[in-house]
């Protein structure tokens, strides 16, 4: 029985729909899972118990959460690459033309679109590397039942996406909580849209592969 003691990323494996309730409230429930509910709550200036109580009411009201945890890791990984992988390949290209555009259109109204564009273009070479390296060594060592032996891929893939999750970070504050400028054009609406939806998807992303793959692989989960 979970409660405002148990680790974020507890109520993320077990109670998948707990992760709208995450996002939310932009609560982090990968990269920085590992702390108690109540005190990711204080963080964020959020009552745990209301918090808490959203979380059951999700739990109550659906039941279409697949409990990753519970699945064979086949079925894991593909879920992983049908449903993150495959779109980013699309996506980054998409995001960072549009980076660059508005930046270069819309530089020096009031907002850091340089930087944003430059932090962008970043993240989209490190996860197409990203996620190269977890489809040519990590994943076929896991599926080849060889998952023990993966410590040292898996302790590098999960410093990158600690890297991921800290220039998510800053790309929420450039755009101040993607809140869409007044009289934005269509280019600079899409661009803030499609970040906030990638920060989502990757937050799901990290999450799956930190907190249930990893340890099913090393032979760690609880």
């Amino acid at each position: 029985m979970m409660d405002l003691h148990s680790p974020v990323r507890d109520f993320a494996v077990e109670l998948p729909l707990s992760t709208r309730v995450f996002h939310r409230h932009h609560i982090d429930f990968c990269c920085g899972g590992g702390v108690p509910l109540e005190d990711a709550c204080a963080a964020r200036g959020l009552d745990p118990a209301a918090v808490l109580a959203e979380i059951e009411a999700e739990a109550e009201r659906a039941s279409d959460g697949t409990r990753w945890d519970k699945e064979p890791l086949e079925a894991l990984i593909q879920h992983i690459l049908v449903t993150f992988h495959e779109p980013l390949t699309e996506e980054l290209p998409r995001l960072d033309a549009l980076a660059r555009k508005v930046a270069r259109v819309h530089g020096g109204k009031g907002y850091e679109l340089a930087e944003l564009a430059r932090l962008f273009a970043g993240l989209r070479v490190e996860l197409e590397q990203h996620m190269e390296k977890e489809e040519q060594v990590l994943f076929p060592l896991i599926l080849q039942g060889r998952g023990a032996m993966a410590l040292a891929p898996i302790t590098v893939m999960e410093s990158e996406h600690d890297g991921a999750g800290e220039i998510l970070r800053r790309l929420r504050e450039i755009t101040h909580d993607y809140a869409v400028p007044e009289g934005a054009c269509t280019s600079w609406r899409a661009l803030w849209a499609g970040l906030e939806q990638l920060e989502h998807d990757l937050h799901e992303h990290i999450h799956l592969e930190n907190n249930v793959l990893h340890p099913r692989a090393l032979g760690t989960q609880a």
